[in-house]
């Protein structure tokens, strides 16, 4: 069980470059809600609940991320992608052109954001090399955004420390 501060900082060192960054802020939540709108059927009632696959893996990347040793970056992480789970049943629970559309979509056009910030970056993306990077993206944007709000400067420091600052690669020296 890696700590989050392991964590982050290993998906760091494939994300350095701001452009690449921010391509995330956008790719990620995108990924992540097409994965919700996909996984939203089918629905079936438990216990007077509605429940579906995406709840399911939900609560086990909750569990997952509540258990890395940083319990406010965890919530942040949970509530986060509890949000876009939700947004995505609202999605899900259409008929079957328009939810296929939005979670093909959202997913494919997510992946090619994901894959242009990459390109700035010059390196692969971190599920490449350890497919844990799939679940810690979501915790990755949490965090960006938070550090962005003044919080977790520790962190920041300790993941700087580890893999340099944020920085933008020069492209003219690409050749």
């Amino acid at each position: 069980m890696r700590a989050a501060t392991d964590l982050l900082s290993q998906y760091a060192l494939y994300h350095r470059d701001r452009r690449n960054i921010a391509s995330h802020f956008v790719g990620v939540p995108m990924i992540v809600f097409a994965v919700g709108v996909l996984l939203a059927k089918p629905a079936f009632a438990l216990a007077g609940l509605a429940l579906s696959p995406a709840w399911v893996v939900f609560a086990l990347a909750a569990a997952w991320y509540l258990t890395r040793g940083n319990l406010s970056l965890g919530v942040a992480t949970t509530a986060a992608v509890g949000a876009l789970i939700a947004l995505a049943h609202h999605v899900g629970n259409s008929g079957t052109g328009a939810w296929l559309a939005w979670g093909i979509g959202f997913f494919v056009v997510g992946w090619i954001i994901q894959f242009i910030g990459h390109w700035y970056e010059g390196r692969k993306p971190a599920f490449v090399d350890d497919i844990v990077g799939l679940l810690v993206g979501p915790m990755f944007v949490t965090a960006e955004a938070l550090f962005s709000l003044g919080w977790g400067k520790p962190l920041l420091h300790e993941i700087e420390r580890r893999v340099g600052p944020t920085m933008m690669r020069d492209l003219a020296r690409i050749a």
